[in-house]
């Protein structure tokens, strides 16, 4: 497997500096800052880049295992929500709230349900985040 970069710049300090995040093949850019993370300023954050790694990660293992299970998916979309709460150690994301949506012909809620936990518990960016921060799941199909 190929091992997958990132890199990011920051220049000047805390509050007043910015910076610039981008994927080693520049499929995403960004800007920074702190008020982009933790105010509601213009451009983009570690905590939302987190959450597109760990929503579309999801949404391919999820595809896989209603595939896997005889239930071609038409589409998944995921929404990840990363929560980021002030603890005694200091800020970290405590919670990441999963809101899938299938379109799935054929398969039962119950079906779906129970798929749909497995993929959350399985891909590999929930285990690499749920020692750390609790993730919830909302499924439903279209």
């Amino acid at each position: 497997m190929p091992i997958r970069t990132a890199t990011a710049r920051w220049q000047g300090n805390l509050t007043e500096g910015s910076g610039t995040i981008k994927t080693g093949k520049g499929g995403i850019q960004g800007n920074y800052s702190f008020k982009s993370r933790f105010e509601e300023g213009e451009g983009t954050n570690p905590e939302e880049l987190i959450g597109a790694a760990h929503a579309g990660c999801f949404s391919m293992a999820f595809s896989k295992a209603l595939s896997d299970a005889g239930f071609t998916p038409t589409s998944v979309d995921t929404v990840a929500k990363v929560h980021m709460d002030k603890t005694d150690a200091g800020f970290s994301v405590t919670r990441i709230d999963l809101e899938t949506q299938g379109d799935v012909p054929g398969v039962d809620d119950g079906t779906f349900q129970k798929i749909a936990e497995d993929a959350k518990a399985n891909c590999p960016i929930s285990r690499l985040l749920s020692p750390g921060a609790e993730i919830t799941l909302s499924a439903k199909l279209a």
